[in-house]
């Protein structure tokens, strides 16, 4: 394929508060192996606090392909869809703030939809920690302990998914689909991919799309994090029923057991039993899990990974629960 037949491609990156990364990764976007002319890149900014608006803007001065566009309802869908609305590419490829995509990410992107093959393409999320914390972070997601069967964090083996990191899609498909439901503040992108999936379409992981993403540098703000992905699970579950892998359902299953176990244990003493079965048999697996990646990844981080994988799991399925009794979500409200 020549530079003259390649369709044009629009960039979307969603931000807020991003100033600690948005050079790198803008820069990243900005410095693609795809041709200049046929290249636009659009910043949608949640209303940043801090210094990611100014960034953007010196660096719009240098490339006049690059646009900073206003997000006023703050969340990542409603960001995409500004996106979409007001891409003139034929191909959208998104990318997040923490993320730095490799030099031929979007020629990777267009290739891999050119083929025909799939109506969404993505590659690899592949960790890379900031910190001995961080570090041990990306070790546990991208273990299969730690994430279960999201095949795009620990396996770079071409095949269709479920759902893919980011992803890149033929614009009027994001259009025919809607765009993305602006009532999800999280987990946006796997509800896209269940409604692209229902109409037909097929998700490719590629090895040749190729990034970095930077993952949380502390416990808590992992804790947090995992901790909204399950309580947004069930948004997704809300509206798609049918969408829940069992994998899906072992964090839940297991914080349930714990709960349930020891609340009866104070009224019947099997009930500790449930609770010892339940912790023992995930202690062992953590360690197991733990041993595994220490070992692929260094011994330095061994004495982190226990207490991550116990975050994201246990995080997790709380939120679920936590999810289970709040109410439905609806789209946020434009600010006064």
């Amino acid at each position: 394929m020549t530079n003259d037949t390649l369709p044009s491609v629009t960039v979307i990156m969603p931000v807020l508060n991003e100033a600690r990364f948005i050079r790198q990764s803008l820069g990243a976007a900005l410095a693609q192996d795809y041709p200049a002319g046929k290249l636009e890149v659009l910043v949608v900014d949640g209303g940043s606090g801090d210094d990611t608006r100014r960034i953007v803007r010196q660096l719009a001065a240098q490339h006049p392909n690059l646009r900073l566009l206003d997000n006023p309802r703050r969340v990542q869908a409603a960001a995409m869809n500004v996106g979409i609305r007001a891409a003139s590419g034929d191909v959208i490829v998104r990318v997040d703030g923490h993320t730095l995509i490799a030099p031929d990410y979007v020629r990777a992107c267009v290739d891999a939809l050119q083929s025909g093959r799939a109506d969404n393409v993505g590659g690899m999320m592949k960790a890379q920690g900031s910190s001995w914390v961080g570090q041990a972070i990306a070790l546990a997601v991208e273990s299969p302990f730690g994430i279960g069967g999201s095949k795009f964090h620990y396996t770079d083996r071409e095949q269709f998914v479920d759902t893919v990191y980011l992803g890149a899609f033929r614009r009027d498909r994001l259009l025919e689909l809607g765009g993305y439901d602006e009532s999800f503040h999280i987990n946006e992108d796997y509800e896209l991919n269940i409604r692209l999936r229902q109409a037909g379409g097929k998700i490719l992981l590629s090895p040749a799309v190729k990034s970095v993403y930077t993952p949380r540098n502390s416990l808590a703000a992992l804790w947090r994090q995992y901790f909204k992905y399950g309580r947004w699970k069930v948004q997704t579950l809300r509206k798609h029923p049918a969408s829940l892998k069992l994998r899906q359902a072992a964090a839940p299953l297991f914080v349930l057991a714990l709960l349930v176990g020891l609340i009866a244990g104070f009224f019947w003493s099997p009930g500790l039993w449930l609770f010892g079965a339940a912790a023992g048999s995930y202690l062992l697996a953590n360690l197991l899990a733990s041993t595994m990646a220490a070992a692929k990844g260094g011994w330095r981080y061994w004495p982190l990974l226990p207490p991550a994988f116990f975050c994201i799991h246990v995080a997790w399925g709380l939120g679920f629960w936590a999810g289970v009794f709040s109410p439905p979500a609806q789209k946020p409200r434009l600010p006064d």
